[in-house]
């Protein structure tokens, strides 16, 4: 290397940066373009291993002295991304000296701040720890020779390598449990919107398994598929590392367009999809080498004795168990029975045995579509499918993969590995599909119709990918399918409307009153009075949020919703509608007492079994009620659902349901106190809760903006509105809308509130203030409030 060299371990710190901000920039048409990935990659290796060769040499370490030092992991792969540990060894005959050189060769790289994985063994230490610890043995599969005794490095590696191939089917059970653990804390890369792309399921780390299980002859080596899959994935890794300007494995969705750009691809949602299909090829090729090994194959014990389990079992026509794995009978013949393939299907989602492969290869060779209408027999063996429940999951993974499920439902191809758009969805759409089916199998018992609800939880946001509204899209979308299946008309009927309304209960019960008659005689009129869609839609509503996100199903939204589902079967059997719920005694009581003393009052009344506690704060009659109020909830780490704003007595009165964000519910008189403060002024809120924000970091950085919608004739009150606002949420956002519309001379009647992950739609109902133009400027104040 030239004049350049660097000579310290700082120089080297600087030479890297050097190097990733050069990689940044693009480059003159006539000089090219800039570093490509791979081309990154190999310049950091190169620079890293030019550095330690100097300072191993300058350290002491000399050819022939029985002292080496070796590369493994990403730098011995000669895959070094942007700021990774380097992972290095010194290994010594055990003759020589090497506490001081350890120390020469490690100190300048720690107090230069590059992340270091060390270790110093001789060769016999080094088998002896790769026996008894799998990380290790797999790490030494990738053991590179950098400085000194090369014949200490080959001797090592070889031994490595040929201990490996011996024992490795005896550490297959080993392997495979720590594979599964590490899924379980990392997840999935295919279908998860944040994947993390090392040590996720169909990450990079299960390309090393790959690798070693090929190096083992365990397994054919990875083809040509997996490794574009494993070059997308690396390619990815180095660019969010390089734009981060730090170590990072997990894709944000923040993150995706700058690393989509500097792949060439067109956004976040391109890069997206692409990763979700190399995520599942990676997968599938490591659970397929699994298999095949024996690896995941539970030995049976029958009276404590190990039992070989038999070669065929019949499963159903043409289908047996052979082994671990659903096959094919010797005399099936896909070609002449259409109805084989879901058989197949439904025999593996039933007893949790993946399809083999040479099965999957023959039914897609030969396998047709069902003709329309399906035979009633092949529809029973969908629907039993539909509610195999977990085991749902991989078979539709195998029988997409193959291209099976496309064959069933051609409608799948816009929804595959196409991420969401929302930001509640953790899943992408194919997989949130199969994830709400899961759920539906295990609240059939709840329904009349237990078929229409698995299909509807199937097909409920089909109509996602298109520019239309995906319920609308959608809803036509089932009906094509239904009439393909041969369901009769009125089930037809039945499942179009489950997908086109699938959203219209919770909706309805988190952004309205469930009490008002009004909301009750919307949704019952919508659903044409038919109760058994309403039952179908109460359990979807159910298997959806489940299969959204975490805390998009709690407690208080199934009362809502179950509260809303009661008035509506009260309503379609003609039967009489609760009066709308006031004020109980104890609230009249309290508005009564601040009317008598003039000092405003807190209630607070935790109901058993209830999921939120109510929260009634009082003062004599004055504006501004429900911003202070939400305020001093806010501060106290309190989330609101539910807000009424009343007077009785001359007294204001706010009712809240809350339920604590962590922690307990806080002492009443610590409310009161505080309540008192923000009305008369001496509690500044709004400077409060913007510094609880910034301790909880509750914005994120890439927050969609705003949106403010207006609904008319959704209310008792025929001349008032409701104004829905959908933002990113934060713990003070209430308190800020509700401060601006009070400061435009909004008396706000009624809000809902609704947590979405990590954006809220709050809904607020009054009666339009006596200013002209007063949407335009509501809008306006209610947008500037929800930025912050």
């Amino acid at each position: 290397m030239s004049g350049d060299t660097p000579t310290t371990a700082a120089d080297l710190v600087l030479a890297r940066d050097r190097l990733l901000r050069a990689a940044a920039a693009p480059r003159s048409a006539a000089a090219g373009h800039r570093l490509t990935p791979a081309a990154l990659r190999e310049a950091l290796a190169d620079l890293h291993e030019f550095w330690l060769t100097a300072h191993a040499a300058h350290a002491g370490i000399g050819a022939g002295a029985g002292v080496a030092l070796l590369a493994v992991g990403g730098l011995g792969r000669r895959e070094l991304v942007p700021y990774a540990d380097l992972d290095l060894v010194l290994v010594h005959d055990g003759r020589s000296k090497v506490d001081g050189l350890a120390e020469r060769l490690w100190y300048p790289l720690w107090n230069s701040g590059v992340g270091l994985d060390h270790s110093v063994r001789t060769v016999g230490e080094a088998l002896d720890v790769a026996a008894a610890d799998l990380r290790t043995a797999l790490g030494l599969l990738d053991a590179r020779h950098l400085a000194g005794d090369a014949e200490v490095t080959a001797r090592l590696a070889a031994a490595a390598r040929d201990r490996w191939r011996a024992g490795a089917r005896k550490r297959l059970g080993e392997l495979i449990e720590s594979v599964r653990k590490r899924w379980v804390r990392a997840g999935e890369v295919a279908h998860w919107v944040e994947p993390d792309l090392k040590h996720g399921r169909g990450g990079l780390r299960d390309l090393d398994i790959l690798r070693a299980l090929a190096l083992a002859q365990l397994i054919d080596r990875p083809g040509a598929e997996v490794n574009a899959a494993h070059t997308l994935l690396l390619d990815t890794r180095t660019e969010l590392r390089r734009i981060a300007g730090r170590p990072r494995d997990i894709l944000r969705p923040q993150d995706g367009d700058d690393v989509a750009a500097a792949l060439g691809l067109v956004d976040r949602f391109a890069l997206a999809r692409a990763l979700s299909g190399a995520g599942r090829t990676i997968a599938y090729a490591l659970d397929v080498a699994l298999r095949s090994t024996g690896a995941s194959a539970p030995p049976r014990r029958v009276l404590g004795v190990l039992r070989r389990a038999p070669d065929r079992r019949p499963l159903d026509e043409g289908v047996v168990l052979h082994g671990t794995e659903v096959a094919l009978a010797r005399d099936a013949d896909p070609g002449k029975d259409p109805g084989l393939l879901l058989r197949v299907a439904a025999a593996s989602g039933r007893t949790g045995h993946p399809i083999a492969p040479a099965a999957l290869a023959r039914l897609a060779e030969s396998a047709p579509e069902p003709r329309a209408p399906w035979p009633a027999e092949v529809r029973q063996d969908l629907v039993a499918l539909l509610g195999a429940g977990e085991g749902l999951a991989d078979v539709v993974e195998a029988m997409d993969r193959g291209g099976l499920w496309a064959r069933l439902f051609p409608e799948w191809g816009a929804v595959r590995d196409l991420p969401p758009r929302d930001a509640a969805h953790v899943w992408t759409v194919d997989r949130h599909l199969v994830q709400t089916t899961i759920n539906a199998a295990r609240l059939v018992t709840s329904v009349p119709r237990p078929d229409l609800l698995l299909l509807g939880a199937l097909l409920h946001d089909i109509g996602k990918g298109r520019d239309q509204d995906h319920s609308v899209v959608g809803a036509a979308l089932a009906a094509q399918v239904g009439h393909r299946l041969g369901l009769p008309k009125a089930d037809v009927d039945t499942l179009a409307a489950l997908v086109r309304h699938h959203l219209l209960l919770p909706h309805t019960a988190t952004r309205r009153d469930v009490d008002d008659e009004t909301t009750i005689h919307r949704v019952v009129d919508t659903l044409g009075g038919d109760p058994v869609l309403l039952d179908l839609l109460r359990a979807l509503a159910e298997a959806d949020s489940l299969a959204t996100g975490p805390g998009v199903w709690t407690e208080w939204k199934a009362r809502l919703l179950d509260d809303l589902v009661a008035h509506c079967r009260t309503a379609m059997a003609g039967g009489t509608l609760p009066e709308p719920v006031g004020l109980d005694p104890a609230q009249r009581a309290l508005a009564e007492s601040v009317a008598t003393t003039g000092k405003p009052d807190v209630l607070v009344e935790p109901t058993p079994g209830r999921a939120a506690t109510t929260i009634t704060l009082a003062t004599p009659d004055r504006p501004g009620v429900l911003s202070r109020a939400a305020g001093v909830l806010a501060l106290n780490s309190l989330e609101v659902h539910a807000a009424t704003v009343a007077t009785h007595a001359t007294t204001a009165v706010g009712v809240f349901a809350v339920t604590p964000r962590f922690g307990s519910l806080p002492d009443p008189a610590l409310l009161r106190e505080q309540f008192t403060r923000a009305l008369s002024g001496s509690l500044a809120l709004a400077t409060h809760l913007a510094a609880k924000e910034r301790d909880y970091a509750t914005r994120a950085s890439d927050a969609p903006e705003p949106k403010v919608l207006w609904f008319d004739h959704e209310a008792p009150d025929p001349h008032a509105v409701v104004l829905e606002l959908r933002a990113p949420n934060r713990i003070g956002l209430l308190h800020s809308v509700a401060t601006a519309l009070e400061s435009a001379g909004v008396n706000v009647q009624w809000s809902r509130a609704t947590t979405l992950g990590p954006s809220a739609v709050d809904a607020f109902g009054f009666t339009p203030p006596p200013i002209p133009d007063w949407r335009a400027r509501i809008t306006h104040q209610v947008l500037a409030a929800a930025r912050g």
